[in-house]
C-alpha cells in the first residue's frame, strides 16, 4: 500500500535547509521563495505567525512544501456596504465581533495558485491529504475556529472534489486581474484599444503631464521605506474596500534589499516633490503590482495615470502577464485587464459546525463579478 507523505513543520524560514527549498521551487513562482517569505516574516505585518511545512516520502526524500500561518481576520471582510455600516456600529460596542484567530494557508499579501509546490511525481492527492492532515491537527490544538486554504484560480479548479473529501468548502473570494502582455511597446498597446478607451486614457495622460507629473523605474527603494510607507498608509485608510494586512516600513525596505531586481518601484513626482508610487514584483514572465501608495487622498486622476504606467512598465519589462490585483476593477478593466474568479477552501475545526460554514461564510462576504469589457480592437 502507497504510504501517506510525512509533513515536518518547522517556525522559522531559514530551518529548512535552502537547498532543498530552492530544488523543490525551482519551476514556481518567487513568491513561493525562501527570499520572499523571509521578507513576510522579518517584517512582522499585523499578527501573522508563519510556519513552513516540508513534505516527504517513505524514504524521507522532500516532495512538496508549503506554508501557513495564524492572523486574527475579519470573517466578513467581503461584507456588503449594509452590513458593513452595521458592523461598524457594532464594532464601535465590540471592536472584535466577527473577527477571528484562524489559521491560513497561502501567500498573505499576494495571489499564489495552487498554494503549494510539489514534485511532478507526487500528485496532488497526496499532498492535500497531508496538508489537511497538518493543518487540522495544528488549527484543534491552538484552538483555531477557521481553516482557511487560499488561492485557488482556474488553473487549480481540478483541486476542488480533493478538498471537499476533506471536508472543506469551496466558496468565492474576490477574484483577481490580468492583462495579458501581447505588445513590445506601450505605442502598440494604445494602438490596439479601441477608440473610446484610447481617448479616455490619452486625456488622463495629458491631464497629468500638464500638471507636470512624471516617474521613473527603479530597484533601490529601501531608504525610502518610511515614505513610500506612509503615502501606502493614506491610501489604506482611505480605502473603502477590504482591509486585512498592514504594511510597515520595514516590509518595504526588506522588499528592497532581499529581493533584488525582483523588486521595483515606480516613483511618481510632480516637480520635484514625490506624490505616488506603485510596488512591483518581477516573477518571472509575470509582473505583479502589489501596492500603491498616494501623498494625499484625492480623486484628481493620479490612480488612473498611475495605473496606465505600471501597465506600460510591464510592457516596456518584456513581461508576458501583469497582475493587477483585487478591487479598483472598473478602472482596471478600462486598460485592458480581465476579471479572473478566486476560490478558495473553508473548513471548520469542529464537525457539528463545518456544514453551515460555507452557507455562513458566503452570506456575511459579497463577491463582485464584473462583466467582460471590449477594450481592444477586434483583431481580423
Amino acid at each position: 500500500m502507497d504510504k501517506p507523505l510525512r509533513a515536518i513543520v518547522y517556525n522559522d524560514v531559514d530551518d529548512i535547509p535552502g537547498q532543498i527549498w530552492d530544488e523543490l521551487l525551482a519551476d514556481t513562482a518567487v513568491t513561493m521563495s525562501r527570499s520572499f517569505w523571509r521578507v513576510l516574516a522579518r517584517a512582522r505585518l499585523n499578527d501573522f505567525d508563519y510556519r513552513y511545512v516540508l513534505f516527504v516520502d517513505a524514504r524521507e526524500q522532500p516532495v512538496g512544501l508549503t506554508a501557513f500561518y495564524n492572523v486574527t481576520t475579519d470573517i466578513a471582510i467581503f461584507a456588503p456596504a449594509p452590513l458593513r455600516i452595521l458592523l461598524n456600529l457594532v464594532r464601535r460596542v465590540f471592536p472584535n465581533f466577527l473577527k477571528l484567530r484562524m489559521l491560513e494557508c497561502g501567500t498573505p499579501i499576494t495571489i499564489t495558485s495552487p498554494p503549494f509546490a510539489r514534485c511532478a511525481d507526487v500528485t496532488d492527492e497526496k499532498i492535500i491529504a497531508a496538508l489537511h492532515g497538518v493543518l487540522h491537527q495544528r488549527a484543534k490544538a491552538e484552538g483555531q475556529f477557521l481553516i482557511v486554504v487560499r488561492d485557488f484560480e482556474p488553473n487549480a479548479n481540478a483541486l476542488e472534489p480533493m478538498f471537499r473529501r476533506h471536508g472543506y468548502h469551496w466558496t468565492d473570494s474576490l477574484p483577481n486581474t490580468y492583462v495579458d502582455i501581447k505588445w513590445s511597446t506601450p505605442a502598440q498597446y494604445r494602438a490596439s484599444m479601441r477608440s473610446y478607451f484610447r481617448s479616455k486614457m490619452l486625456k488622463h495622460l495629458k491631464r497629468n503631464q500638464a500638471a507636470g507629473i512624471t516617474h521613473r523605474l527603479t530597484d533601490d527603494f529601501d531608504d525610502l521605506a518610511e515614505t513610500l510607507h506612509a503615502q501606502w498608509m493614506v491610501v489604506h485608510e482611505s480605502a473603502s474596500e477590504f482591509q486585512r494586512e498592514v504594511l510597515n516600513p520595514a516590509f518595504y525596505r526588506r522588499l528592497s534589499s532581499d529581493m533584488g531586481e525582483h523588486s521595483k518601484v515606480i516613483l511618481f513626482h510632480q516637480h520635484d516633490k514625490l506624490v505616488g508610487h506603485a510596488l512591483l514584483l518581477v516573477d518571472g514572465e509575470t509582473v505583479r503590482w502589489l501596492y500603491v501608495g498616494r501623498e494625499v487622498a484625492a480623486n484628481d486622476g493620479l490612480y488612473l495615470y498611475i495605473a496606465q504606467t505600471v501597465v506600460e512598465t510591464a510592457i516596456l519589462l518584456g513581461a508576458r502577464r501583469l497582475e493587477m490585483g483585487l478591487t479598483t476593477y472598473p478602472i482596471k478593466q478600462d486598460l485592458g485587464a480581465e476579471v479572473t474568479p478566486i476560490k478558495i477552501a473553508l473548513r471548520a475545526t469542529r464537525g457539528i459546525i463545518n456544514p453551515f460554514v460555507g452557507l455562513g461564510y458566503a452570506l456575511l462576504n459579497t463577491v463582485p463579478n464584473p462583466g467582460p469589457r471590449q477594450i481592444f480592437k477586434m483583431e481580423h
